[in-house]
């Protein structure tokens, strides 16, 4: 078949990179160094190169920026809208990503002039963005109901303290302390260690870690990591 004919367009990737600092849910934003919309905030993102796939496009734009590899990243959705990037005609696969907020390259964070923002205090994005960062937190919302991907967010060892902070972070409410520890423990999913975090109180909190193999092992399909409702 003779393409010769046909019309051409650009296809780019952009990251909804998220991170957690123990209160927040944040969002990677860089301010754009280049026309259109030059100065404004935007998603990390990048152009779709001959020699590579989506899912490798992608991973090369978060490596580049946090200097991160091995990371939960996911395909979300297309944005086609004609008019979406005034300077050409542009169709952007976007991802989003969970971060250990810690564990980024913070030169490269200054390199790119990325900066974190809390997810409830935004600044205005470029294009698209603000709906392609909705469907991104819609998508996380509706994840965290069945996959324990929250922990992607946290450090290895965590109080429970800190993952009921996630988790009112995530679905954007609160929960009572006692019946979101009964929840979670009640999963069996979590090991506690013989150590605690001091850095709030003198009693201090015990430390835990989330046990993958009890996880793939306990799992089945159907399986519902749900603590919307505790």
């Amino acid at each position: 078949m003779d393409y010769s004919d046909k019309e051409q367009f650009y296809l780019a990737v952009d990251c909804v990179i998220f991170g957690f600092d123990n209160d927040h849910l944040k969002l990677l934003l860089y301010k754009r160094d280049f026309e259109p919309q030059k100065g404004m905030w935007s998603l990390m993102g990048g152009f779709l190169s001959s020699g590579e796939t989506l899912d490798e496009a992608a991973y090369r734009v978060l490596a580049r920026i946090t200097g991160l590899r091995n990371i939960f990243l996911e395909q979300l959705s297309a944005f086609s809208k004609i008019e979406r990037d005034p300077a050409a005609r542009v169709i952007s696969v976007a991802y989003y990503a969970l971060i250990n907020i810690h564990d980024y390259d913070d030169d490269l964070l200054k390199q790119y002039g990325a900066q974190w923002f809390s997810i409830n205090e935004l600044p205005d994005l470029i294009f698209d963005h603000d709906d392609i960062v909705l469907k991104a937190m819609q998508r996380l919302k509706r994840k965290a109901k069945t996959q324990p991907i929250g922990f992607e967010l946290l450090p290895e060892n965590f109080t429970i303290t800190q993952l009921r902070n996630l988790y009112e972070a995530i679905y954007q409410r609160t929960f009572d302390p006692a019946n979101f520890r009964r929840k979670i423990m009640s999963m069996k999913l979590l090991d506690r260690l013989p150590i605690k975090d001091k850095n709030s109180s003198r009693k201090g909190a015990y430390l835990y870690s989330f046990n993958q193999e009890k996880y793939e092992n306990f799992s089945a399909p159907g399986f519902s990591f749900d603590i919307s409702y505790a």
